[in-house]
């Protein structure tokens, strides 16, 4: 009781110091305003205007793109780990677009990554000015995902970086197939199941080498998450900072992690343990498309805003799901879910929002609180992408109210 009333009590002091956009964001928000469905494409278009300006306006002017713009704070350092897999989003937009442009900052995001490598292969966590600076193999794994689309598409200037950072993560991990040595100091300890996430980024790398040691390392890794996951198909260990009420983000994390393992291993109990994961998540999605931002171990809402982020990366595992099974409905869910999200964008105004994705809706949620996050972003225009290659002509599912929850 007094702990909720002491973050009652932050949160008014919070919205209090907020700026006058801020508070009528807010205002909006809490009453569940959502906007028209723009569609995949504008959202696509949106998206990618808003991380071009994420780039440039980082507050450290390095290449890398800022973490997020908030209302209360401005425009944050570069983010290594998020830069790093904006990078194969960046290059499938320059081709889907056709503007060229987008392939070079691409390139300008990968140089700063490869520059900004720590002795031994790894990356630092936290934004770029962030301490201690040591290496993190959640960090240094998304990373990967940039340099392993970067050797492909460029070839010899991003291998060296790529095989090292792989090498890295080969080399660091327990024989169980957990990583445990070189945590996150931003987040809580323990292990992680959805560090799958990291094994993503060395099945990309073993996709361009031809490497199997960074294959059998993903496979350990993936074998051993799936260790975690109960007969329902929640997953233990699955958050950044609580375990018993995981994110829908770190969810969506641990999902993808294990269909890329089925995507690359052609193994069907890798999909059997997708599908528990992917069937439970179904059962969440409410009929705006939303999914609660946290879920516990019985698949109940335990908050009752959203995790944007999460929800347009549970979004693009439904639409592989759809694609592999055939099954209808993972689809449908899919496009309800980033209908919500596309419903919650501004398309015009200042450009600090303008395409960007909050955080949580409302805004006031808690996950990324008043900000515009860059990996929102991301996430949202690759789900868009996935939308539109399902159906060339996508069909727009409507949401039966303009309320968040009704």
């Amino acid at each position: 009781m007094l702990s909720t009333l002491r973050r009652k009590i932050s949160a008014l002091r919070t919205y209090a110091e907020l700026p006058a956009a801020g508070r009528r964001e807010a205002w909006r928000d809490q009453f569940g305003r959502l906007k028209e469905d723009p569609g995949p494409r504008l959202a696509i278009e949106a998206g990618i205007d808003w991380l071009t300006v994420a780039q440039d306006q980082s507050r450290t002017g390095d290449g890398g793109v800022a973490r997020h713009w908030g209302y209360r704070t401005g425009w944050a350092a570069s983010y290594p780990e998020t830069t790093g897999y904006i990078v194969p989003t960046m290059l499938e937009a320059a081709d889907f677009l056709k503007k060229p442009e987008l392939e070079q900052r691409g390139r300008k995001m990968l140089d700063w990554l490869a520059a900004i490598q720590l002795p031994g292969g790894g990356f630092q966590g936290g934004t770029v000015d962030a301490t201690p600076v040591v290496p993190v193999t959640f960090n240094t794994g998304q990373i990967a995902l940039g340099l392993a689309a970067g050797a492909a598409r460029f070839g010899d200037p991003y291998r060296g970086a790529l095989e090292q950072a792989c090498n890295c993560l080969a080399t660091t991990q327990d024989p169980d197939g957990c990583w445990r040595r070189h945590p996150t100091p931003f987040a809580r300890g323990g292990e992680m199941a959805y560090e799958t996430h990291v094994s993503w980024g060395l099945l990309e790398g073993a996709r361009v080498t031809r490497d199997s040691t960074w294959a059998d390392a993903a496979r350990r890794n993936i074998d051993w998450a799936l260790t975690k996951q109960r007969p329902n198909g929640w997953f233990a260990d699955c958050c950044l900072n609580d375990p018993v009420r995981p994110l829908t983000h770190t969810i969506g994390y641990v999902l993808r992690g294990v269909l890329e393992g089925h995507r690359f291993f052609g193994d069907s109990a890798l999909l059997e343990a997708s599908e528990r994961t992917a069937d439970a998540l179904l059962g969440c999605q409410l009929p705006t498309g939303a999914i609660p931002g946290r879920l516990d171990a019985e698949w109940h809402p335990a908050v009752s805003w959203v995790c944007l982020t999460g929800l347009v990366q549970i979004a693009a595992c439904w639409f592989y799901m759809s694609e592999v099974t055939g099954r209808r409905q993972y689809r449908d869910a899919a496009c309800r879910a980033t209908a919500f999200v596309r419903r919650t964008l501004h398309l015009d105004g200042p450009a600090t929002t303008r395409g960007g994705v909050k955080g949580a809706f409302p805004v006031s949620g808690g996950y990324g609180t008043y900000e515009y996050l860059n990996w929102a972003a991301k996430f949202l225009v690759d789900a868009c992408l996935m939308e539109i290659r399902a159906s060339p002509t996508p069909t727009s599912i409507p949401t039966p109210s303009s309320k968040l929850f009704g």
